[in-house]
């Protein structure tokens, strides 16, 4: 059949838009989602990049211009962003740095004005901070809102396919680095594919699925003795310092190290519950039936459609990893926070740990920034939790650039989940590879400091 050649043609936004001349800078949140992310900006023809990656001169460039009271991701992002505003031949009047907000009292919401702030300080106010709002469906982005929102959400959702494949992949690699290669090739290989993609939903949606399909391969191909006997821990938390292997000082390599492997909580997941509380306040407000009711249920149709499409060719590798439906996280959670009278992170991160336990992780660690208000709830319901699911063991991990004996830590923990493993009554469900046979080349040792 033959397409109109208008469907196949990349969408570019005219001169006349905001972020059109500009570079924009994207906070590396978490690895692939950040490329990606970039990508779609591209396939809208604007110049967009993940920030430079974190190092000693973020923690100091963010000390330096926050007092201590922000939260640990909030001194990454500003360290980060002052990073470029040190670079040589930087451009403020060409520059955007893109800090999107909620509502709520999350201290996220102020992160962007704090930005705004420091830059005006600095002599630097002709930088555009550009700002989306969630609670809006981010529809303030402008004349490509509806292809802006649609391409983020496959670039997140396919971000989240490749880190779970390489999660599942790496712990029980026999080539040090192997599933990390894949990882990258496969990365590269979808971006590049996103950003020359066509415009009609329909045709780029064939060509992802065939980039993932090229991903799957490589990943097969990655030498791999797959351990059943490799405990199998669940990640949770704050969505940033969980996701940021900067501000979580690679707590996943660390734990894989050890002899675990890891179930990480992904963005689709916060994106979903994001959804329901937009159809639940529409609902307070009065708007049952109504326009913006119709738009954000549609808009939550046509998402899990598209991330079904994109899951398709990865169901057999995912048996015994297939992620809740945000309604089942919702109801997990309800016995320890009530919902709609507790809301936010600490609502998934409950939730999502009673899942990973019935369905045979040993154990579950949450991620969060100290003094983070959803980490800090979270903990005080986890010891009930943790006793309605055969005291699987739960363990807080804060994280605020302090240096702390963490192996020390993580090694600890994992004889605690050791121990869990030979009791539990909730048994996991494994995919074929795990029947391979043993093969003689002995598993890598991972150095997170590598």
């Amino acid at each position: 059949m033959r397409i109109s050649p208008h469907k196949c043609v990349t969408r570019k936004v005219g001169a006349d838009h905001p972020l059109a001349g500009k570079v924009v800078y994207i906070p590396a949140m978490a690895q692939g989602s950040v490329e990606a992310f970039a990508s779609v900006f591209r396939w809208l023809g604007i110049d967009a990049r993940p920030t430079p990656p974190s190092d000693e001169r973020t923690r100091e460039l963010g000390a330096k211009y926050t007092s201590g009271d922000e939260c640990y991701p909030a001194k990454v992002t500003v360290g980060d962003f002052l990073k470029i505003v040190e670079q040589p031949g930087f451009d403020p009047r060409r520059t955007a740095f893109m800090m999107a907000t909620e509502d709520g009292p999350c201290r996220f919401g102020q992160y962007a004005p704090y930005l705004r702030r420091i830059l005006r300080d600095m002599g630097f106010a002709d930088v555009l901070v550009f700002s989306p709002s969630g609670q809006r469906g981010y529809s303030d982005i402008g004349d490509f809102g509806t292809p802006f929102v649609r391409g983020t959400w496959r670039a997140l959702a396919a971000a989240d396919i490749l880190r779970k494949l390489l999660l599942q992949t790496r712990p029980h690699e026999t080539v040090c680095g192997a599933a990390d290669k894949a990882f990258e090739a496969s990365l590269r290989d979808f971006c590049q594919t996103l950003e020359t993609s066509c415009s009609d939903y329909n045709c780029q949606l064939r060509a992802l699925t065939s980039s993932l399909l090229r991903a799957r391969l490589r990943f097969h191909n990655v030498p791999a003795c797959y351990d059943r006997e490799k405990p199998l821990i669940g990640v949770v938390g704050e969505i940033f310092c969980r996701l940021n292997n900067f501000s979580n000082e690679d707590l996943v390599r660390r734990l894989e190290k050890q002899g675990a492997e890891c179930w990480m909580t992904d963005i689709g997941e916060w994106i979903e519950y994001t959804n329901a509380e937009e159809v639940r306040d529409l609902r307070l407000s009065g708007h049952t039936y109504s326009w913006k009711m119709i738009k954000s249920k549609l808009r939550s149709h046509i998402q899990r459609s598209d991330h079904e499409s994109l899951l398709a060719p990865f169901r057999e590798d995912f048996i015994g990893y297939e992620e809740p439906s945000i309604g089942e996280v919702i109801e997990l959670a309800r016995p320890y926070l009530p919902f709609p009278g507790a809301e936010g992170e600490m609502v998934v991160s409950a939730g999502k740990s009673a899942y990973l336990a019935k369905h045979g992780a040993d154990g579950v660690v949450d991620i969060s920034p100290f003094t983070c208000m959803n980490g800090i709830v979270s903990e005080a319901i986890y010891p009930k939790l943790s006793h309605d699911y055969d005291e699987i063991p739960i363990r807080n991990f804060y994280f605020d650039g302090a240096e702390s004996d963490l192996d020390r830590d993580v090694g600890i923990y994992l004889e605690l989940a050791r121990s869990y493993r030979e009791k539990k009554h909730y048994q996991r469900r494994y995919p074929d590879r795990f029947s391979q046979p043993e093969r003689e080349s002995p598993a890598c040792d991972i150095d997170p400091a590598a």
